[in-house]
């Protein structure tokens, strides 16, 4: 039986995202750890988180589930969620500035546009996603919905990196997509029926474009 890793490294509702998961898992064996040698047998990764990039980037290099997380992203089919999509990227603004991964080369940014517009930060609610074509799209509606919370948003290096995109006082990249590494600035365990198909997809995925 193939399982799914859910990692836990301590920042996020890991609970709603592996309930989620087993909702759609068919065959896959749903298994939320931090110990390495389980990350690297499952055949799907997922790497959720809510919080301080800070924090997050932290724990990781704590725990050494720095280099897992890289190992993993580089030779599996892999989803970032939310914190989890930030900490894929280069850098981030928040805290005063932190490094990421550098999986994915790129900016974490601030949503200080919609700040100065008298938006509220953080963006949260139900918002459209923009969508290039890419597996995990499968069976969703172009402009589906989908729910977020999150005051900052990545700004990928490369265009081609970005695999959807929504509006909140600017277009902002809501999805990315490199080889086997696939993420959504959105939460999918939250976004109902279209939120549970990209997890279906993703379980399905055999980490091609």
């Amino acid at each position: 039986m193939h399982h799914v890793a859910v990692i836990d490294y301590g920042m996020g509702n890991l609970r709603s995202v592996a309930k989620a998961l087993e909702a759609v898992a068919g065959t896959h064996q749903v298994i939320v750890t931090a110990d390495a040698k389980t990350i690297r047998d499952a055949s799907h990764i997922v790497f959720p988180g809510v919080g301080a990039i800070r924090d997050c980037m932290a724990t990781l290099q704590q725990t050494g589930l720095d280099e897992v997380v890289r190992a993993a992203a580089n030779s599996k089919p892999f989803l970032g969620i939310c914190l989890g999509m930030q900490a894929l990227m280069s850098h981030s603004e928040e805290n005063g500035g932190t490094e990421g991964l550098d999986i994915i080369a790129g900016e974490v940014r601030f949503f200080d546009k919609a700040a100065d517009q008298g938006l509220k930060v953080p963006h949260m609610g139900w918002n459209q996603v923009s969508q290039s074509p890419h597996p995990l799209w499968q069976h969703i509606d172009q402009d589906s919905r989908f729910y977020f919370v999150h005051s900052y948003y990545v700004d990928p290096q490369q265009p081609q990196a970005i695999a959807g995109t929504s509006d909140y006082s600017l277009s902002f990249a809501s999805a990315v997509g490199q080889d086997n590494v696939f993420a959504v600035q959105f939460h999918p365990e939250k976004s109902q029926h279209t939120g549970l198909q990209l997890l279906k997809n993703f379980l399905d995925w055999d980490g091609q474009s």
